[in-house]
C-alpha cells in the first residue's frame, strides 16, 4: 500500500492535527482560514485515505449534531528508522501519529553498508510480523548517517571512519537495492532535530528549534518555520568544524578519551557514568570545559536564529546533559529584547532521538508543509 500524494491544504490539516491534537472541523477551518465547505471536503478525503479519523467516544456537548473532533489515524501507516553507531545497530518503527511501535538495539561489530542493509531488512520483517503490521501501509524507511553529506543530492556521505566502507560509498543506491521501499537519508543531527520537534513536544510551542547533538562527535540540527535547514550544500549545522578533532572538544568521544587516559577501564560512551567514583571528577572537569565551549554555540545560534528552544541531546546520560544545561544557565549568555537568553533545555525523549528521527523522515517528507 503506497502513501497517496497530498495537496498543500491536506498537508496543512495533517500538520495542524499533529501540532494541536484532536480538533473539531470548525476549529481546523478557523485556524487555517479555510472555508467550512472546503474543510468538509478536505476532511472527507483524508478520512477516506485513512490518515485522519474521527475521535472515538467524543463527548457530545449541547443540542443538535455533535462536533466530533478529528485526529491523526495511527493506522494511516508506519515508518522505519535505522542507524549504525560504533558497536551498535538501532531500529525504530513508528505509526503515522508518531507513536513508537517497536524498537530494537543490539551490539554489533563494525559493519559495511551492504551487510547493514541486509541485517536491517531481516530485522524489519521480524518486527513487522511480530507487531501484526503485515498489510498495513508502509510509508518508507529513513536512515540516519553519522556524518555530513558530500553532495547536495545526499547520495554520498562523509561517514565517521569507525564504520567500514561507508565514507563516499553510493549509500542511497546500496540501500535502495536492498530495501525496495521508499528511502530517505539524513545526517544524525538533523534526524535528532526531527525527533525532538515532533516527539519532544516542541512543535506545539515553537517553529524554530536548534538541537545540539552530542553523539559520536558534535553536530546540530536546525528547524526554521517547521522545516529542516540543510544549507546550500547540505551541511548546515556541522558545528564540529568549530572544534578541530586534534584539540579538546565538547564531544562524548573526547570525554571517553580523557576518562581512559585518566585510568578508567571503559571502552564505550555507553559506560560513561557520573555516579562511578573513578569517573565523577573527570566528568565534572570535562563538563566545566565543555559548557564553556558550548556557550559560543548557544550564543551564536540564539543571535542568528532566535530559536524557541535549544535542546541538548545525544548519547551521554541525561544526568550529564542536565549538568551541562545547568552550567549554561549559570553562564553569562547573551540577551536580546525582553531580556531573553538562549533557552537551553535537555531532551526528554526515551530512546535514541537519532533513530526515532530517522523513522520520522518518511512521515515528515510525505505530510509536512512544503
Amino acid at each position: 500500500m503506497h502513501f497517496p500524494t497530498l495537496d498543500k491544504d491536506q498537508r496543512r490539516i495533517i500538520q495542524m492535527l499533529r501540532k494541536s491534537g484532536p480538533l473539531s472541523r470548525s476549529a481546523v477551518a478557523a485556524a487555517l482560514e479555510i472555508s467550512g465547505t472546503a474543510l468538509t471536503r478536505l476532511s472527507r478525503d483524508l478520512l477516506s485515505l485513512g490518515v485522519v479519523e474521527e475521535m472515538p467516544d467524543a463527548e457530545v456537548h449541547g443540542r443538535g449534531r455533535p462536533a466530533i473532533p478529528l485526529q491523526l489515524a495511527a493506522k494511516g501507516g508506519y515508518a522505519v528508522g535505522a542507524t549504525a553507531h560504533k558497536g551498535l545497530l538501532d531500529i525504530s518503527l513508528v505509526d503515522f501519529a508518531g507513536a513508537t511501535i517497536a524498537t530494537h538495539t543490539e551490539a554489533i561489530e563494525p559493519i559495511d553498508p551492504k551487510a547493514f542493509a541486509k541485517k536491517v531488512r531481516r530485522l524489519i520483517h521480524l518486527l513487522v510480523d511480530r507487531h501484526d503490521l503485515l498489510g498495513q501501509r508502509m510509508l518508507g524507511i529513513g536512515i540516519a548517517v553519522p556524518g555530513p553529506s558530500l553532495s547536495p543530492a545526499g547520495d554520498r556521505w562523509s561517514v565517521v571512519d569507525v564504520l567500514p566502507n561507508w565514507r563516499d560509498a553510493p549509500l542511497h543506491d546500496i540501500f535502495s537495492a536492498e530495501f525496495g521501499w521508499p528511502l530517505w537519508m539524513e545526517n544524525d543531527a538533523n534526524a535528532a532535530a526531527l525527533a525532538e520537534y515532533y516527539l519532544g513536544g516542541l512543535m506545539r510551542d515553537f517553529s524554530n528549534v536548534v538541537v545540539l547533538l552530542l553523539g559520536y562527535g558534535i553536530g546540530a540540527g536546525v528547524i526554521v518555520d517547521g522545516r529542516l535547514v540543510r544549507g546550500q550544500f547540505g551541511v548546515a549545522g556541522e558545528i564540529g568544524c568549530l572544534f578541530p578533532g586534534d584539540l579538546p572538544r565538547p564531544s562524548p568521544m573526547d570525554l571517553l578519551s580523557i576518562l581512559r587516559s585518566n585510568g578508567c577501564d571503559i571502552s564505550s560512551v555507553a559506560e560513561i557514568d557520573l555516579n562511578a567514583p573513578d569517573q565523577a571528577p573527570t566528568i565534572e572537569a570535562w563538563s566545566d570545559r565543555a559548557a564553556e565551549q558550548l556557550e559560543t554555540v548557544c550564543n551564536t545560534a540564539f543571535a542568528w536564529l532566535d530559536p524557541g528552544a535549544i535542546v541538548l541531546a545525544g548519547t551521554l546520560t541525561s544526568e550529564i546533559l542536565r549538568g551541562l544545561a545547568s552550567r549554561l544557565h549559570a553562564a553569562n549568555l547573551v540577551t536580546t529584547v525582553y531580556e531573553r537568553r538562549p533557552p537551553v533545555q535537555v531532551s526528554s525523549l526515551r530512546g535514541s532521538p537519532i533513530t526515532l528521527g530517522a523513522a520520522l523522515l518518511p512521515i515528515h517528507a510525505l505530510s509536512a508543509e512544503v
